[in-house]
């Protein structure tokens, strides 16, 4: 296990000091944050004049028919601010999954770059885990066929362990565990993770998500969305996993 004062020396100015501990981190590794309306007006000048992020994930909707009331200027913020972004959907199992796929491909407009549609799924609104996973899949087929690219899907390792395990190993994944330690599955690799949600950065008021991307920029790369002409994302490989 590595010590976080390691990753302090090289990333001090993004973190600002406010995580203790040990961090087991494996291998090479970039730094991102997931936000939503929650973390209120974020100062995005002022963050990332603190320090480089990699990678930002921002909550784009909801269901079928919540947009985050954010997401808007969040989104055009990071774009002007150059930094890699993403978009995510969280998902209501108590809704059509296509339905939802539908609202979220209104919401978001991508651009060549930005990382491939996120699909946040972690309860099961009481539903059978059938019917869940027969409308995620839904969401992910009919998001996919939209864009060319395949979705990455984020839950938490509890959420993973008992619903998701072995159903859709084909997508990247995003794994959240607020612990010292990696996630550890037994049959595939994480790509995110999400170690803790008590990040405390310039310029965000409140505390928001920490993520580690599990390879090199060239990597996350292969994690994003270009037009077909381009480097289709669909096609690649998972190579971000070692």
């Amino acid at each position: 296990m590595r010590l976080l004062a390691v990753l302090f020396l090289l990333l001090y100015p993004v973190w600002g000091g406010r995580y203790s501990g040990k961090l087991d981190i494996p291998e090479a590794l970039l730094l991102g944050i997931d936000i939503s309306h929650h973390q209120q007006r974020i100062d995005w000048q002022r963050l990332v004049q603190s320090g480089e992020l990699h990678f930002v994930f921002v909550k784009a909707t909801e269901g079928g028919d919540f947009q985050d009331s954010l997401f808007a200027e969040n989104w055009a913020w990071l774009r002007e601010m150059g930094i890699r972004r993403g978009a995510y959907h969280y998902f209501r199992p108590n809704r059509s999954g296509v339905l939802q796929a539908e609202h979220y491909l209104r919401t978001v407009e991508l651009q060549p770059g930005d990382l491939a549609p996120v699909l946040d799924i972690e309860t099961t609104d009481s539903r059978h885990p059938d019917i869940v996973r027969r409308e995620a899949f839904a969401w992910l087929q009919k998001v996919e066929a939209a864009l060319g690219v395949r979705p990455i899907i984020y839950t938490n390792l509890h959420f993973y362990e008992r619903h998701l395990a072995g159903y859709f190993d084909e997508y990247p994944l995003w794994i959240a565990r607020y612990s010292e330690e990696h996630p550890n599955l037994n049959t595939r690799s994480w790509h995110f993770w999400q170690f803790s949600e008590k990040g405390q950065l310039p310029g965000i008021s409140r505390p928001v998500d920490l993520n580690v991307f599990r390879g090199t920029p060239r990597m996350l790369d292969r994690l994003c969305w270009y037009p077909q002409e381009g480097l289709p994302a669909a096609r690649a490989s998972l190579e971000a996993s070692p």
